[in-house]
């Protein structure tokens, strides 16, 4: 690792990374609802389908190898670009087979009409996986700050593009053309940030040597995919592009706040476990504190759009879109279930677990597709989501045991000490549901109702967590007080 990784420099990295991903929550807010005003059900589903796929290729064509250069003790030339034109090389030969199997693969996916949205979204596979070394350089340097800023213009730009193709009448071209701003500028910024320039070098051995220890770290990224996407080959199949479009477009706007905090944080924390491997003190501290502080801050999010979900979803989506709040609130829901695992994932893979990291994946996988499938077959899309909450609540429990168990921390009082501001949140979202069911919804329009549930739901879960959580306060508190330390986690 380049620089040396402590308190001030994760919290510092951590902070560049949410910042960058806050400045597009506004965005992401405003366009994802004016999109789904613009565009039918129909139109989401299929470009949902389509990139569903897209990212699945994007992601084995990466074989973990960009991972594994992270954990590199130092960066080689030679390995670098090796893995570079071994990357570009596998990505171009898999967007051509996925241009020329464009319509029996949308046929199996249940979207026969999005075969022409699969042949344009091929080159999205070269466009993703060009960018994976000049990304994995940028991580293992710690350089979050730096490259803030261009994921923020690559976020913007894409957004403002996509809804001004939307307003124009271009219809579902808006969803790609967004899909391609976003991919071009975020290339151009991680080159530019990491200082990375390919040359023609290649070692086979080299890349042979990282996919052997990769090949852990692949799988359990390939399973963890399959469960986040499932469900929307599912939906589609059994259900139709118009339930996989209610599907797609509430996933999107209940998703605004994993991508605004998790996915900051994951990309932070593996490097940073990676750099403690052998510190297990540092490290379990670290994963204690991590764990915390993101379901402090994500739980409230997530169950809070739980307990508002109906009048969100007629306020922001519009008429059209107003009977599948249940949709909106249960994916809301489902992901708060998980927030205490946010940090479980960067851990096992930072500190030298894939295996045991690949089998629950792999596990988890199977029966969140398997659990969503029979609710499809059996019911509605509602009881899909059903489904969902059901398997993520039995995920947290097994999750927590298989970390806390690598760790060595005894599974009742960690479970318990990671669990309890989702508890909080979770009281709080209850008495809000209860207050908009019996009190909001009979006296107030759906945009009140809004901003009092939040305001409700603001004022109950700030006093539970000080009632319940003062020491992790205190202990926040006194990292912010002593910049200048740089004491080591936590």
């Amino acid at each position: 690792m380049s620089q040396q990784v402590n308190a001030k420099s994760v919290t510092r990295n951590v902070g560049w990374s949410v910042l960058s991903k806050t400045s597009t929550f506004g965005l992401k807010f405003v366009t994802v609802p004016i999109l789904a005003r613009l565009l039918s059900p129909e139109e989401f589903g299929a470009v949902a389908v389509a990139l569903a796929l897209v990212q699945f290729l994007a992601m084995i064509g990466g074989a973990g190898l960009a991972s594994a250069l992270i954990l590199e003790p130092r960066e080689d030339e030679e390995t670098i670009h090796s893995v570079f034109w071994a990357n570009l090389a596998l990505s171009f030969l898999m967007a051509a087979g996925l241009f020329f199997w464009a319509e029996p693969l949308a046929g199996w996916l249940g979207a026969a009409d999005a075969a022409p949205l699969l042949r344009l979204m091929s080159l999205l596979v070269p466009l993703q996986l060009a960018g994976d070394v000049a990304y994995a350089l940028v991580a293992r340097r710690m350089q979050f700050s730096k490259d803030a800023l261009w994921s923020m213009m690559s976020e913007s730009l894409a957004a403002i593009a996509a809804v001004a193709l939307a307003i124009a009448g271009f219809g579902v071209v808006a969803l790609v053309i967004q899909l391609f701003v976003a991919g071009v500028v975020r290339l151009a910024g991680l080159f530019f940030v990491s200082r990375y320039l390919p040359r023609l070098r290649f070692r086979l051995g080299e890349v042979t040597r990282l996919a052997r220890f990769s090949l852990g770290l692949m799988g359990s990224e390939i399973a963890n995919f399959v469960t986040f996407q499932s469900p929307m080959v599912v939906i589609s199949r059994f259900l139709g592009l118009a339930e996989a479009g209610a599907y797609s477009a509430a996933n999107r706007f209940s998703s605004i706040p994993n991508q605004v905090v998790l996915s900051a944080v994951m990309g932070v924390l593996f490097p940073a476990f990676s750099a403690m491997m052998h510190d297990r003190e540092r490290r379990s501290q670290a994963l204690m504190l991590s764990t915390q502080v993101t379901t402090l801050l994500l739980a409230p999010m997530m169950f809070g759009l739980w307990a508002l979900a109906e009048p969100a979803m007629f306020l922001l989506f519009g008429p059209q879109w107003a009977a599948a709040w249940p949709v909106l609130g249960l994916l809301a829901l489902s992901k708060g279930i998980l927030t205490p695992c946010s940090t479980f994932i960067p851990y096992l893979k930072g500190a030298g677990h894939g295996g045991a990291l690949f089998r629950w994946a792999v596990g988890r996988a199977v029966v969140t597709t398997a659990a969503v499938a029979y609710g499809a077959y059996e019911g509605t899309l509602v009881a899909a989501m059903t489904a969902l909450c059901i398997v993520n609540a039995l995920v947290l429990v097994g999750y927590s045991r298989l970390v806390f168990s690598a760790d060595g921390t005894p599974f009742l009082s960690g479970f318990l000490r990671a669990v309890r501001p989702m508890l909080m949140a979770a009281l709080m979202a209850l008495a809000v549901r209860y207050a908009l069911d019996h009190v909001l919804a009979p006296r107030l329009p759906a945009t009140l109702q809004l901003a009092a549930g939040i305001a409700l739901g603001g004022i109950l879960y700030g006093v539970l967590v000080l009632l319940t959580e003062r020491p992790l306060l205190r202990k926040l508190i006194e990292l912010a007080r002593r910049p200048k330390a740089s004491p080591a986690l936590p």
